[in-house]
């Protein structure tokens, strides 16, 4: 069951690409997308989690800053301003890095999450599915230095979310923790609208039917649910297997752009489902864990 909630959860969120897409080309920029979304979520998980407001302790507090820094604020800016820089493909590869760099920092703290060698196989090999799904026969990549540096520090802001909320998890109840999540998400996105450049509220935008969908969508959806799913699943099953997840985001996003945005799959990429697929078993499946 556990694994079935990932795999719904990785779905929704390989999705979210798209619908990002058809609302920044309605005319919103990165950072409202990204404050509308979590506005929206804040709103709807505080109308049912409301006993707690604080942490127990500063320290607590601070992590669940963290959180809404590393899995909200920075994690979002960065992959947003790495695709106005580079192409999308180099973007979509170095994200994909993610469970990479996940597993390579939680396993400096805990022993629990330490990669066995089919683990560290089966993430390559999925990595390597995944460079062969984003480049889905064309082999021209464009370097760009700052912007395939955002899109790698995007990579390593999540991470740094699953170590947080490896540390935090267990002290508090899953909804209070997605709420602040949410919380300093918004809290830490006003200094760049406060000295970068302030939100837009075009009425005329917002009121589209597509936008106001797909803001939906993103808000109750993919934000809401899916984070307070997300970290219910990294509790569960470890936050170093569900990582793993993340490396089907990019397949899901191809199949759903051939539907929406008409994108042809080509050889390379079907080449590249079967090796990530595989890789995806190797690193998931059970196996005798360290204790912590």
């Amino acid at each position: 069951m556990n694994h079935l909630v990932a795999l719904l959860v990785v779905i929704i969120w390989g999705n979210t690409f798209v619908s990002s897409k058809v609302l920044l080309n309605a005319g919103l920029m990165p950072a409202d997308i990204f404050l509308y979304r979590f506005l929206m979520a804040y709103v709807i998980m505080l109308a049912f989690s409301h006993k707690r407001m604080f942490a127990r302790n500063i320290k607590d507090e601070l992590t669940l800053a963290g959180l809404g820094l590393m899995g909200g604020t920075l994690y979002f800016l960065t992959e947003n301003m790495a695709l106005s820089l580079s192409t999308s493909a180099n973007v979509s590869i170095l994200v994909c890095t993610t469970p990479l760099i996940t597993a390579l920092i939680l396993s400096c703290f805990y022993k629990s999450e330490r990669l066995n060698v089919r683990q560290v196989c089966g993430s390559i090999l999925s990595f390597v599915g995944v460079t062969l799904i984003v480049l889905n026969g064309q082999l021209n990549l464009h370097l760009n230095p700052l912007g395939d540096t955002l899109a790698l520090s995007a990579a390593v802001t999540w991470a740094f979310y699953s170590l947080f909320m490896r540390r935090i998890m267990g002290k508090y109840d899953n909804d209070f923790i997605t709420r602040k999540v949410f919380f300093y998400g918004i809290v830490t996105i006003i200094p760049y609208f406060l000295f970068i450049e302030p939100p837009h509220w075009e009425k005329e935008i917002l009121c589209q039917t597509q936008v106001f969908l797909n803001l939906l969508f993103l808000g109750v959806i993919a934000s809401s649910c899916c984070y307070l799913l997300w970290n219910w699943v990294m509790k569960v099953i470890g936050t170093t297997k569900s990582a793993n997840y993340l490396y089907l985001q990019s397949l899901v996003t191809m199949i759903t752009a051939s539907i929406v945005l008409d994108e042809r799959i080509t050889w390379m990429a079907i080449a590249g489902v079967t090796i990530l697929l595989s890789g995806m078993f190797m690193a998931i499946r059970n196996g005798k864990r360290q204790p912590a």
